[in-house]
C-alpha cells in the first residue's frame, strides 16, 4: 500500500502527490489520474494514482508486512517472476507481429485501402498533436484514463461512487476495490477506440435489422461505405493512446509500482501488442493467419536456439572458472 504520508507540491498546497493515499470514505479506494508528469510546467502537481486502504477497526500493520504472503514471498516478487515468464511470450509474440508486418508490406499491404486509411489517422493524429494546444489532449486523456478505471472496475463487480472528477489538473475516480487489471486498464484499454468501434458496429447492426424489417433498402451498405472513415477514426485513437501511453511509462508512474513495474510494463506491451497485430489482420485483405503461425514457429525457433547458445556459453564459463580455480 502507499504511504499515507500527506506532502505538500509546488507553491505550499496540500493536495495529494501521486502515489500517496488518503481517506475517500468508509470503504473505498480513490484512483487518480493527471497529465502533471507530461507537462510539468503546465501541470506542476504529479498525481497519477492514489490507492486508498479500506478502514479498519483494528490496528494495521505496516504495509512493508501486510504484503507478505505465502511463505513470505511478496505478491509483487511473485509478479516479477511472472514478469520473467512471460518475457518469451513477449519475444515469440514480437517476433510473430514483425515477420507477418514485412512479408504482408512484401505482397502490397501499402497498397490496399483499408491500411492505407489506419495510417492516414495516425498520421492524422501526429499533425493535431503538433497543432492543437496540449491542454486539449491532456484533459481528453484524463478523461478517459478516469473513464477507463471505472470501467474496469464495473467489470470486476466493484461500485463506483459519484464523486467522479475531470480537469487540468488531473482526476479521480472513487471505487470500493483495486487490483492490478483496473489499476493498468488504461494503458492497454483504447478507450476511445472501443468507443468508437462500439458506435460503428451498432451502427451497422441497426442498419442491417432496419433493411431486413423493411425487406432491403441499402442503409447496411450505406453505413458500410464509410469503413474508410472509421479506419481512418480508430488509427487516430489508437495512435492517441499510443503515443500517451508511452510518454507515462517513460515517467515511473505509481500505477505500474502497484503491480511490480516490470510486471506491469511487460503486461501492458503483450496486449497493445496484441491489439496492434489485430489491426494489422483486419486491414489485411490477404488471409494473414497461415503466415503468422509460421513467424510464431519461427520465432519460438529462435527463441529456443538463443537459450542453447546460452547454456553453451554458460557451460564453458563454467568449466574456465574451475579451470582457473585448479578443480
Amino acid at each position: 500500500m502507499p504511504n499515507p504520508a500527506r506532502s505538500k507540491g509546488k507553491g505550499g498546497s496540500g493536495r495529494q502527490p501521486k502515489g500517496s493515499a488518503q481517506s475517500a470514505g468508509a470503504g473505498r479506494k480513490r484512483l487518480r489520474a493527471t497529465a502533471a508528469a507530461l507537462d510539468p510546467e503546465l501541470f506542476p502537481e504529479e498525481e497519477t494514482a492514489g490507492f486508498v486502504p479500506r478502514p479498519s477497526p483494528v490496528p494495521q500493520e505496516p504495509a512493508e508486512t501486510r504484503e507478505i504472503h505465502h511463505g513470505g514471498v511478496s505478491k509483487q516478487a511473485l509478479k516479477f517472476v511472472l514478469g520473467i515468464l512471460l518475457l518469451p511470450v513477449a519475444f515469440i509474440f514480437t517476433g510473430g507481429f514483425l515477420g507477418t508486418f514485412k512479408q504482408s508490406v512484401h505482397d502490397g499491404l501499402l497498397a490496399q485501402q483499408s491500411f492505407g486509411c489506419l495510417v492516414a489517422g495516425m498520421l492524422l493524429f501526429a499533425i493535431l498533436f503538433g497543432v492543437v494546444p496540449r491542454r486539449i489532449f491532456m484533459l481528453s486523456y484524463v478523461f478517459g484514463h478516469e473513464v477507463t478505471h471505472a470501467l474496469w472496475v464495473k467489470i470486476f463487480g466493484g461500485k463506483v461512487a459519484n464523486s467522479f472528477h475531470v480537469s487540468l489538473e488531473g482526476g479521480h475516480v472513487l471505487t470500493d476495490r483495486v487490483n492490478t487489471w483496473i489499476v493498468l486498464s488504461p494503458y492497454f484499454f483504447p478507450i476511445y477506440s472501443i468507443l468508437a468501434g462500439t458506435l460503428y458496429s451498432a451502427l451497422l447492426l441497426s442498419g442491417w435489422v432496419i433493411d431486413l424489417m423493411n425487406c432491403g433498402g441499402g442503409l447496411y451498405h450505406a453505413i458500410a461505405s464509410f469503413q474508410w472513415l472509421f479506419l481512418v477514426v480508430i488509427g487516430c485513437t489508437l495512435a492517441f493512446h499510443l503515443a500517451f501511453t508511452f510518454l507515462l511509462v517513460t515517467k515511473s508512474q505509481p500505477d505500474l509500482h502497484y503491480g511490480g513495474t516490470f510486471f506491469s510494463l511487460t503486461v501492458i506491451y503483450l496486449i497493445n501488442l496484441l491489439i496492434i497485430t489485430s489491426l494489422l489482420f483486419m486491414t489485411s485483405s490477404h488471409g494473414l493467419w497461415g503466415l503468422y503461425e509460421d513467424c510464431l514457429q519461427k520465432s519460438a525457433e529462435v527463441f529456443l536456439e538463443f537459450c542453447g547458445q546460452l547454456w553453451v556459453w554458460g557451460s564453458e564459463g563454467v568449466d574456465a572458472l574451475r579451470a582457473a580455480l585448479g578443480k
